[in-house]
């Protein structure tokens, strides 16, 4: 075995001990397996090979990361990085990317880096703040409240948005639960996905929660942890405890609760859809992974390279399992997304709905002056439409029709906000 090959399975060993510790061990974990590889200077060395800068989210003493996918030079932070619009990276940056292995070779701080920041970024770069006319500045219409509250149970304590449009009135409306990506908000997510203005046409409330810092460095959700992936643990259980006490507090339809997420945040919508499937009616994923694709961090990075590839160390979803087979689910996915590959957009619509179930039809367009998209629909064995899986061609890892507003968007479509509300009322309970 090569030394190489030893640091990969070293990597692995110790990876464990992280998903016992939590997320903020990994930079201290992986730069430890470097140490001991002789691949990297002890921790009283000076300095930092790579000029990064500190991660202001990190533990102390945990190691500086930095942002390997910055929106380029001269762009605004909305765009998409230069690795996912559809633009060849230089040989360089394509032979770090390309493997754990060869960004090793090119140094110990890159290849941390290059591991960290492909688990710890939504969409090629940091949120660089939100723009004037944001969700968040905005006037709201009058009588309409984003309000602001916490959840708390033994697992932690997430803080929140929701958003409730004018004259909501009596009559029980619907959820829509929208979990943002890393290094984004709840403000910058609504901004983006202009949820909220979706909201006032179709009436309905709309939650945002908020991963905190000290969850995760990037605040991306942990969909990649074991204990993040089982009902009743972790942050499943923060973000159903939420959703059931919004649903509470408030005149909800408690059938017609629905959940969507972009990137890590639609890798746990597809987790919330199958570990509480009495809760959510429909799940939305945008760009995100499928239940069980990871348990450790070479498994997340596999998987968001190449698509989930079930090991005997991965979990089954035993809870839930046959009835999310039944929840009505629409994907996103970009062809062009160089940081979550397509096939992975392909594989959550597998879990959900198989072909031998029912009929499958396929359907194409084009988005004037925008994106062309082939858009795939299953139905189940009575002929009801039960998944929708849209393939946008040229597209990398941003909200498909999204505002400049908030960051990490392509506004040249199709419009997702809208065809995933579309989606939740057709299959809405009657």
């Amino acid at each position: 075995m090569t030394d190489q090959n030893k640091l990969i399975e070293k990597m692995r060993d110790m990876t464990r001990k992280l998903m016992q510790d939590g997320p903020h061990s990994a930079t201290e974990v992986i730069r430890k397996a470097l140490q001991d590889a002789g691949l990297a200077k002890s921790p009283d060395a000076s300095g930092d090979a790579s000029g990064a800068a500190s991660d202001a989210g990190a533990r102390p003493g945990a190691a500086p990361m930095r942002d390997i996918n910055p929106p380029p030079a001269g762009k605004a932070a909305h765009r998409t990085s230069a690795a996912d619009d559809g633009s060849a990276p230089p040989p360089a940056a394509k032979a770090a990317a390309d493997s754990p292995v060869e960004a090793a070779a090119h140094g110990p701080a890159a290849f941390v880096s290059d591991l960290l920041s492909k688990l710890g970024v939504a969409a090629g770069g940091k949120s660089r703040g939100k723009k004037a006319g944001s969700d968040a500045a905005s006037p709201l219409p009058t009588d309409a409240q984003f309000l602001s509250g916490s959840f708390t149970n033994q697992a932690g304590t997430r803080q929140y948005k929701l958003y409730v449009p004018a004259g909501a009135g009596d009559k029980p409306l619907p959820l829509v639960v929208m979990l943002h990506g890393c290094t984004q908000d709840p403000d910058d997510f609504a901004a983006g996905t202009q949820m909220n203005a979706a909201a006032e046409a179709q009436r309905c409330l709309v939650l945002y929660p908020q991963q905190s810092q000290s969850a995760n460095s990037s605040k991306c959700w942990n969909w990649f942890n074991a204990v993040d992936q089982q009902r009743g643990t972790g942050e499943p259980s923060i973000l159903a405890g939420m959703t059931q006490e919004v649903i509470e507090h408030y005149n909800i339809d408690r059938r017609q609760v629905y959940i969507a997420g972009l990137s890590a945040g639609g890798a746990m919508a597809a987790i919330m859809g199958t570990t509480y499937p009495d809760i959510y009616a429909g799940v939305a994923v945008h760009s995100g992974l499928p239940y069980g694709a990871a348990t450790d961090l070479p498994s997340a990075l596999a998987a968001m390279r190449n698509g989930m590839t079930r090991t005997k160390s991965q979990p089954r979803q035993t809870v839930g399992e046959k009835a999310f087979k039944g929840i009505p689910i629409i994907v996103f996915h970009g062809d062009a997304d160089r940081m979550v590959h397509q096939k992975n957009g392909e594989q959550v619509v597998a879990a959900t709905a198989p072909v031998s179930h029912g009929a499958e039809s396929r359907h194409t367009g084009q988005v004037a002056g925008g994106h062309a998209w082939t858009r795939t629909v299953r139905s189940d064995a009575h002929g009801k439409p039960v998944a929708e899986h849209w393939l946008i061609h040229g597209f990398g890892h941003a909200w498909a029709g999204g505002s400049a507003n908030g960051t990490y968007t392509d506004p040249r479509g199709p419009d997702a906000t809208a065809e995933m509300m579309r989606f939740f009322s057709t299959h809405s309970a009657t």
